[in-house]
């Protein structure tokens, strides 16, 4: 029996293979710490029986709720079984109909380890199985396994994949030197902290807001923080409300203060929930990433799976040199995202190392970019005429505010053109560069190895213009990557087209 298979071993089920095993008994605490969200779907049976006087059967209720559930995550337990062979991974579960499906390792592409906050005090994970069979539905899990135990079955994956034998544990520090991961990037919590202020948040300020006129009713006093004259009331509690009436500006400086502190703690806490302890490590045929504050995740990112890289930056944390990088990649993430996020928040010289692994280059300041047709501009354009339309209509039938339409009009055409300008693309050996976007810039740095197909289009505006835009199939797909190049010479694109299929046949 594997490493892995020994690590997990637990009693197996009597008169039975002793190698088959069930979850962690933990799993059912688990159980007991998810009855929180999934007792919102009896909050209307409740109320029902509120609403007609029934209010002596509302403890029975939740009550039996409670007992069925727990009896349906014991008997779940009870019927999921698997097994940890030396090439295979067998799971049976079921609790009326019984399932059974094997996995061999050579079908495994990712292991991933997620623990929560009550996983980690446990001690458990939950181990996660990407097979590549076309989608999260077709993957498998195990809920809950020692974390020991999760480990030693990613070596034993990994190692079966790279056509090694999982060499015993040692405790010589030269034996564990040898074996050590490469760290390719991490982040402490001064660079947390860092991240965290550019990652200023308006959406929580929203949240606040919202959460204010909800309990408005329920608090003794009515007081909102972005209301200047609120701080004024404020004052008069400590005889300064005549001064504060005679230098309102106060008053707006300290309701703007709190806007930007709600802003910038959320983003501060944002970062250090989601990225605590972050480690990009490199293993011999993968890119391992580590992070969680509440909710700790290790997921794997196959080195060549990965598609595209993406550059990502804000207006004003480029000012400062900082920068996000994603890769698009085959293999799922273990968070459900599309792009996985390897490097959130560093400089080029730390996001260079990781792009050499990946076999990708970022372009430098001798790169000759080219600009796409100010026609990309026609689309803004466009929704600019109808606000701006739309609210000379709103004036002529007398409705002062219809202004702010045409205002915004203006606005939008005027972003919309200023935009057009950042639409640019390079070509880099066997590597297309595709940049967009001026306030979010982001950079998708496409191999010509991850092109599947190539479409040229042209529609009735950009025919007589003799341009063209091509619009590249890459595996994967992407949430944030553009594959396209908007509105070039119609002669430009062929030749592009006509390379990269080129470059692809030599391959």
């Amino acid at each position: 029996m594997t490493e892995a298979a020994t690590a997990i071993s637990q009693t197996g089920e009597g008169g039975e293979a002793a190698d088959w095993q069930r979850l962690h008994p933990a799993t059912l605490a688990l159980a007991i710490a998810g009855l929180g969200p999934r007792s919102l779907n009896l909050l209307p049976a409740v109320a029902a029986l509120g609403f007609t006087g029934n209010w002596m059967w509302i403890v029975p209720a939740i009550l039996a709720f409670l007992l069925l559930s727990l009896v349906t995550a014991w008997f779940q337990w009870l019927r999921f079984r698997f097994r940890v062979g030396d090439d295979e991974l067998a799971i049976e579960s079921g609790v009326f109909a019984r399932q059974h499906r094997t996995i061999p390792f050579d079908r495994i592409q990712d292991v991933s380890i997620e623990q929560g906050l009550v996983a980690r005090a446990l001690g458990i994970a939950r181990v996660g199985f990407e097979t590549g069979a076309g989608g999260q539905e077709n993957d498998a899990h195990l809920d809950s396994i020692g974390l020991d135990a999760a480990q030693a079955l990613r070596r034993a994956i990994r190692a079966h994949r790279s056509g090694a034998v999982a060499a015993p544990v040692s405790d010589s520090p030269e034996s564990a030197a040898a074996d050590a991961d490469r760290l390719l990037f991490a982040m402490g919590p001064r660079r947390l902290l860092v991240a965290g202020l550019f990652n200023f948040s308006l959406a929580a300020l929203a949240v606040v807001g919202a959460a204010m006129q909800f309990f408005d009713g329920l608090l003794p006093f009515d007081f909102n923080i972005f209301n200047p004259m609120d701080w004024i009331d404020l004052a008069e509690d400590y005889g300064l409300d005549q001064w504060l009436l005679a230098h309102r500006w106060v008053a707006g400086i300290g309701a703007a203060a709190s806007l930007l502190l709600i802003g910038f703690a959320s983003g501060v806490a944002t970062m250090f929930f989601a990225n605590w302890n972050f480690r990009l490590t490199r293993e011999p045929r993968t890119l391992r990433r580590t992070r969680g504050l509440t909710t700790r995740t290790d997921v794997a990112v196959p080195v060549r799976r990965v598609q595209a890289a993406i550059l990502i930056t804000g207006w004003f944390r480029r000012r400062f040199g900082w920068h996000e990088l994603r890769l698009q990649s085959l293999a799922s993430d273990g968070e459900k995202e599309r792009d996985h996020q390897i490097v959130p928040f560093g400089r080029f010289a730390e996001i260079d190392p990781v792009l050499a692994e990946v076999g990708v280059v970022r372009p430098d300041e001798m790169t000759d970019w080219h600009r796409s047709h100010g026609v990309v501009a026609l689309g803004g354009l466009v929704g600019a005429l109808f606000a701006a339309l739309g609210g000379l209509t709103a004036m002529l039938f007398g409705q002062p505010l219809g202004g702010l339409g045409v205002a915004a009009g203006t606005l939008i055409a005027a972003a919309s053109l200023f935009g057009a300008r950042f639409h640019r693309w390079a070509e880099m050996d066997d590597q297309l560069a595709i940049r967009r976007g001026w306030w979010t810039q982001h950079t998708t740095l496409l191999p010509y190895a991850s092109v599947q197909s190539i479409d040229l289009k042209s529609d009735f505006i950009q025919r007589p213009l003799g341009l063209a835009t091509l619009v590249f199939g890459v595996p994967g797909g992407s949430a944030l990557a553009a594959h396209a190049i908007p509105a070039i010479p119609a002669a430009t694109a062929h030749a592009l087209r006509t390379r990269i299929l080129a470059a692809r046949s030599r391959r």
